[in-house]
């Protein structure tokens, strides 16, 4: 009997112990379930190995462009910094959609995004240009670029796009060193004047001016500016930058190279995308988009100054181009015609008067502070580097 009631209990033990540990082995588990779905719940972008999203951007520039370069720069700050989620993938012009076509295909998601400047879609409203290719208005680069992050440009170009049925959101980036007058078969005029007649290549807004100094204005992206003088299209032209300028060959079909001018003296990149794509973001993927294209400026810069004041000396030296400085005559003339223009889009083009307005008022206060206080930093160029600048 004894060894009945022992083997009874030792049994109701065993099952009490495996009750036990089956108890335990099911909190465990749950426990460990659960650990598993509180992140999935609120964080199912960190905690998930997920594919990236994958957005492409076309450039408005060739290959072998150094805007390709800088908007590849653009590219890199943004993929290192997304971890992973978020890649971008940059191709050049062509690959897609013509040069002049970007913002119509990301409006319309045919490109996930786009890398150009504001007056490659200047045909939508002459306004466009006012947003990095405007003519001068007192400001430098920097004070024009300023005013986009802290002036209130920024949120006029948002209304403009909105009016215009834009599906894009866009950022602005680099600013730019003025761009020359550009390339002449034979020395460029030293008066206003003497423009009259040129058959020219520019964009956007320095169309208006040059047409109204008298110039005949050819409206081409960048790949078809040589075949439009080896064809006798155009018998001058501008793009950008020595580096730009000599890699598509522009010494080859001029010698002379007239330095500085207003007709496009504030410039800089405009980065956009698709609307619908970028509100699909997660909120610190936007801010990268945003961020780097700031971060950009900087590395843009720096690669400029690089490669500018090296390829200019290759000019020169190599290539025996003629470098000179543009005119006091043809500055003022740039100046006396772009009164007239603006004067003229003011009364006819909608949303001019507001921006430029805006511009002014930018220019007015901070160009005021910048050149009372700027150094003369050519004195000291040429007292320290005993070089004397062209003129």
């Amino acid at each position: 009997m004894k060894n009945s009631q022992q083997e009874l209990a030792a049994a109701g033990a065993a099952d009490k112990s495996a009750q036990t540990q089956q108890t335990r082995r099911s909190f465990f588990g749950k426990a460990a379930t659960a650990a598993v779905a509180a992140p999935l719940a609120g964080f199912p972008m960190v905690s998930m190995a997920q594919a990236p999203v994958v957005l492409k951007i076309q450039g408005a520039w060739g290959p072998n462009d150094i805007f390709s370069e800088m908007a590849q720069q653009y590219v890199t700050r943004v993929n290192e910094m997304a971890g992973g989620r978020l890649r971008l993938e940059y191709l050049p012009t062509g690959a897609v959609v013509k040069t002049f076509e970007i913002m119509d295909a990301v409006s319309k998601g045919v490109l996930d995004g786009g890398h150009h400047v504001s007056g490659y879609w200047y045909g939508k409203s002459k306004v466009a240009s006012l947003f990095g290719t405007g003519p001068v208005s007192g400001a430098t680069p920097e004070i024009g670029l300023s005013w986009i992050y802290k002036g209130g440009g920024q949120e006029l170009w948002n209304k403009l796009v909105a009016k215009l049925n834009l599906n894009v959101v866009g950022f602005f980036c680099f600013p730019m060193p003025c761009q020359p007058l550009g390339w002449f078969k034979n020395p460029a005029p030293k008066t206003a004047a003497g423009l009259k007649g040129f058959k020219y290549r520019t964009i956007g807004l320095a169309a208006d001016l040059l047409q109204e100094m008298g110039m005949a204005v050819a409206q081409l992206p960048g790949g078809e500016i040589v075949p439009a003088m080896q064809r006798g299209v155009i018998d001058a032209f501008e793009f950008n930058n020595p580096t730009s300028d000599m890699r598509f060959g522009a010494q080859d079909v001029a010698k002379y190279y007239s330095m500085g001018s207003y007709h496009q003296a504030q410039e800089f990149f405009e980065i956009i995308f698709n609307k619908a794509k970028y509100d699909a973001l997660a909120p610190d993927l936007k801010a990268i988009l945003k961020y780097a294209a700031e971060a950009t400026s900087s590395a843009n810069t720096a690669l400029a100054h690089d490669q500018y004041s090296k390829d200019l000396q290759e000019l020169i030296v190599k290539h025996k181009v003629q470098v000179s400085r543009t005119s006091k005559d043809v500055y003022t003339g740039q100046l006396k015609a772009w009164d007239v223009v603006t004067a003229k889009l003011n009364k006819e083009v909608d949303m001019f008067k507001e921006v430029n307005d805006s511009f002014l008022a930018w220019s007015r206060r901070v160009g005021f502070y910048h050149f009372t206080n700027e150094a003369d930093y050519k004195l000291a160029f040429e007292h320290v580097q005993k070089i004397k600048l062209p003129v």
